[in-house]
C-alpha cells in the first residue's frame, strides 16, 4: 500500500480541479479557489453552482486569496472554521454539561444551549457522538456508579454518589450499567459466568466468550493459550465455562464474521468500556465494509478532535474484533498504522470487506 498524505494529492492543479468538482471535503483547508468572475473564493467542497474551469485559480491560504482581492464566499464561509468543527466543540461543551450535572438535564435545556430545537439538536448530538443525549447521560453515570463501587464503603452510598436518588431507580437498571449485580462488580465479576471456546479460523486461533448478555470477547492470536490468558485478566474473578455444543454454534457464527467481515454479526454484545471508549467504538461500527476513516476522523465525529490519539488507545482496548470494526480504522497518511492483533490481520480484513 503506498501511503499519500492529503498534502501531496492536492499539489497539482489538475488534482485540485478534481477534488472541487467533487466537492471532496477532504480537500478543505489543504487549498482554496477563487472564481474571477464573483470575485470570491471558496472551500473545495463549497456546494454553489460549479464554476468554469477557465475562471477558477487556486491558493494555499485565505491569506493568499483575500490578497490576490478575492472575499470570503457567504455560502461555505472558509475564513471561518469549518462546520463539522464548530457543531463538534458545541457539542462537546453539552457532554460536559451533562458530566458536571448532579441532577440530570432535561433535552429541551440542552437543545436551548445550542440555540436549536429539541429535534435538530438531538439529531445532531447522535450525528457527532453516536449516542442520544440520554444514551450518553447513562453511559456517564454508569462510569460514575462503576468509581463509585470501588471506593465507597457501601453499595447504597455509592449509588446516591453516581446520582441516582433511589435504590430502587439503580437496581432496576442495574444490569444493563453494570452488567451483573453491584455486589459482584464490587467483587470483581465473582459469581457471574462467561462462556468460552477457543477455535482456529484463517487468521489464526481465535477466543470466543459471551457472558448472559452477549459475545463480551473476541480475541484473535496465535497462541491460544495466550488468548485464554487475556480473558482471565479481563475477568480475574468470573466463572469461566467451557463451551459445549450449543455454544460452538456462536463461534461457528463469528468465525463466519471473521471469514466475511462485510456482512457484520449477528448476535448482541455485552460492550464494556468507559463513556469516551463507548462513544469511539459506536462510531467505528459505522464505518461502511470496505472504508476507512483515519484516527482524526473519528475524532472529529464524536466531538473531541483534538483526541486523535485516545482514540487510538480506544481502538487497542477494543476486545471485540471484527463485531467493532477497529480494523478499518487506519492513519491520516493512510497506513495501516498499528492493530492489537496484528498489522496483517488488519490488511486480510480489508482486503476481504473490498472483496465482497
Amino acid at each position: 500500500m503506498v501511503n499519500t498524505t492529503l498534502a501531496d494529492r492536492f499539489t497539482e492543479d489538475e488534482a485540485r480541479w478534481a477534488a472541487v468538482v467533487a466537492r471532496d471535503a477532504k480537500a478543505n483547508d489543504e487549498f482554496y479557489y477563487s472564481v474571477r468572475t464573483t470575485g470570491v473564493y471558496c472551500r473545495p467542497s463549497c456546494k454553489s453552482r460549479l464554476p468554469r474551469r477557465e475562471n477558477v485559480d487556486f491558493h494555499l491560504t485565505c491569506m493568499d486569496a483575500e490578497g490576490a482581492g478575492f472575499r470570503p464566499c457567504k455560502r461555505c464561509k472558509p475564513d471561518q472554521r469549518p462546520l463539522r468543527d464548530r457543531q463538534a466543540e458545541l457539542i462537546a461543551e453539552i457532554c460536559r454539561l451533562i458530566e458536571t450535572s448532579e441532577d440530570g438535564i432535561s433535552l429541551q435545556r440542552m437543545a436551548a444551549h445550542a440555540g436549536l430545537s429539541a429535534f435538530h439538536f438531538h439529531r445532531l448530538f447522535k450525528t457527532i457522538t453516536g449516542l442520544t443525549p440520554k444514551g450518553y447521560a447513562t453511559a456517564h453515570r454508569a462510569k460514575r456508579m462503576r468509581s463509585q463501587l470501588r471506593t465507597s464503603s457501601t453499595i447504597t452510598e455509592a449509588i446516591y454518589g453516581a446520582g441516582y436518588n433511589s435504590n430502587g431507580r439503580f437496581y432496576s437498571a442495574s444490569n444493563d450499567v453494570l452488567g451483573m449485580t453491584p455486589s459482584s462488580y464490587r467483587a470483581g465479576g465473582a459469581q457471574s459466568d462467561i462462556r468460552f471456546a477457543v477455535g482456529e479460523c484463517s487468521l489464526g486461533s481465535i477466543l470466543v466468550a459471551r457472558s448472559e448478555r452477549g459475545v463480551c470477547a473476541i480475541l484473535l492470536g496465535d497462541d491460544p493459550d495466550a488468548l485464554a490468558r487475556d480473558l482471565q485478566d479481563r475477568f480475574p474473578r468470573a466463572n469461566l465455562i467451557g463451551g459445549d455444543s450449543e455454544f460452538e454454534q456462536t463461534v461457528s457464527k463469528v468465525v463466519g464474521c471473521v471469514e466475511n467481515p462485510s456482512g457484520g454479526l449477528a448476535l448482541p454484545l455485552d460492550i464494556r468500556g468507559t463513556v469516551f471508549q463507548q462513544r469511539v467504538w459506536q462510531a467505528l461500527r459505522e464505518i461502511p465494509p470496505g472504508s476507512t476513516a483515519s484516527y482524526a476522523e473519528i475524532a472529529n465525529r464524536i466531538g473531541s478532535p483534538k483526541a486523535a490519539r485516545a482514540v487510538a488507545q480506544a481502538c487497542g482496548a477494543n476486545a471485540l474484533a471484527v463485531a467493532i470494526p477497529c480494523h478499518r480504522v487506519v492513519s491520516k497518511d493512510g497506513g495501516l498504522s498499528g492493530y492489537r492483533w496484528g498489522v496483517e490481520r488488519k490488511h486480510a480484513l480489508l482486503r476481504r470487506e473490498q472483496e465482497y
